[in-house]
């Protein structure tokens, strides 16, 4: 009875009824580690400039373990070996494949614990989670790391046409709004299919894969590198910048006990160890949301006026440029923010920067995507397909802004 008690049904507004699978993935989502990305947000500020992207990365973890499970289901039906064990591993290693993810998700990446990407953090949770498990997280850690003989089942959770992004691009474009992110992914995972233990698109679904990388294109410029969204984010990481620099010259500012830790020490992967990663599970969206709220009235002006404008919306103009931004203007603009509001240029450089946005939807030298034709040839899309827009794809597109606060600062 205690069994089917944790065979529970969840509604979810992409894709219907998702079933827990297991009562080991339930009680590792039920684990406070994992319900911290209930307050995680998954797209950062997006919301500023999209109201009704506020869905979390517990959502898209959810989403992800679905598509997981569908994708395992057609592989075996064509005849793919994926043992029980394998199953359970690879549905667990998707369901915390970005539980390292800090405040705001990519936002402040590198902004708390510097230089160490989300995917160290994920591994650390998942070590711990394991120890705590008695191990049954294992064989999940050996997929998560590529360490595993079957390499298709690392493709499956990390590679360019993996669950993550088949579940993000079709969640974001649904909260957003955005049409052109939505992605078919029934139709891409029911062409999947393993060949010299790589995962392969059927020839079927050339067009599919066209439409999922060109939606890929488009949401980075239209949502992810949106202009006003970057802006945003760059506010609100010039803001911890600030309250780091001012909790290290021993000024005393408000934060949650997490917080704080993170802005007094310099944490890298070499000393991210057990208490860190416990410190670091505490932390989550409210902890900023609320610091930055209570430094709309801190002493120091610069702290004050960056939490301000991420609090009322009042951010910086933006430009984009195709070209690097020139540099006598950004000069212009730095001098006359200085003389306005009597600030050295320390300080009018947290409201006047300049920075760049990349954007890469396809790339043909990193496990590049195999179309299957009935012949049994395989020919990267980029070159099987009559698209003449792919081959662009595969190129990096830059774009440089300038931010510089509008009149009525």
């Amino acid at each position: 009875m205690k069994q089917n008690s944790k065979l529970k049904i969840i509604n979810d507004p992409i894709y219907g009824f998702i079933t827990i699978p297991s009562p080991l993935i339930f009680d590792i989502i039920e684990h406070p580690f994992f319900q911290r990305l209930r307050r995680v947000s998954q797209m950062g500020l997006s919301y500023l400039v999209y109201p009704g992207a506020h869905h979390t990365r517990f959502h898209h973890a959810l989403g992800c373990i679905h598509l997981m499970d569908k994708a395992i289901k057609v592989l075996r039906f064509k005849g793919v070996k994926i043992s029980e064990d394998e199953e359970e591993a690879l549905l667990i290693a998707i369901l915390l494949h970005d539980i390292g993810h800090g405040p705001f998700s990519h936002a402040l990446e590198h902004s708390l614990v510097g230089g160490v990407n989300h995917e160290e953090i994920s591994l650390k949770f998942m070590h711990q989670l394991n120890d705590e498990f008695n191990g049954k997280i294992s064989l999940a850690i050996e997929i998560f790391t590529d360490q595993y003989p079957k390499k298709f089942l690392c493709q499956l959770l990390s590679s360019q046409l993996d669950m993550d992004r088949l579940d993000y691009l079709r969640r974001d474009s649904f909260y957003t709004g955005v049409a052109e992110g939505n992605v078919n992914s029934e139709r891409l995972i029911s062409m999947l299919n393993v060949r010299n233990d790589e995962i392969v698109i059927e020839e079927k679904g050339i067009y599919s894969v066209e439409k999922f990388l060109v939606a890929r294109r488009l949401m980075y410029w239209q949502v992810y590198l949106h202009k006003t969204g970057l802006c945003a984010e760059q506010v609100l990481i010039k803001a911890i910048k600030r309250a780091k620099y001012l909790v290290q010259q021993g000024e005393d500012i408000f934060g949650s006990q997490a917080l704080l830790f993170f802005l007094k020490n310099d944490i890298e992967l070499n000393n991210f160890n057990k208490k860190e990663l416990e410190t670091f599970a505490k932390l989550d969206d409210f902890d900023v949301i609320y610091a930055i709220k209570m430094w709309m009235n801190a002493d120091d002006i610069v702290l004050k006026n960056l939490s301000r404008m991420l609090i009322n919306r009042q951010l910086p103009k933006i430009k984009l440029k195709d070209k690097p931004i020139n540099n006598a203007k950004y000069h212009v603009e730095l001098e006359s923010f200085m003389k306005d509001h009597d600030m050295t240029a320390e300080e009018a450089n947290y409201f006047v920067f300049t920075g760049e946005a990349n954007n890469l939807a396809y790339t043909t030298s990193d496990q590049p995507i195999k179309i299957l034709y009935k012949n049994g040839k395989l020919k990267d899309v980029s070159k099987a397909s009559d698209q003449f827009n792919l081959k662009a794809l595969s190129k990096v597109v830059t774009k440089y802004y300038l931010c510089y606060p509008k009149n009525n600062y």
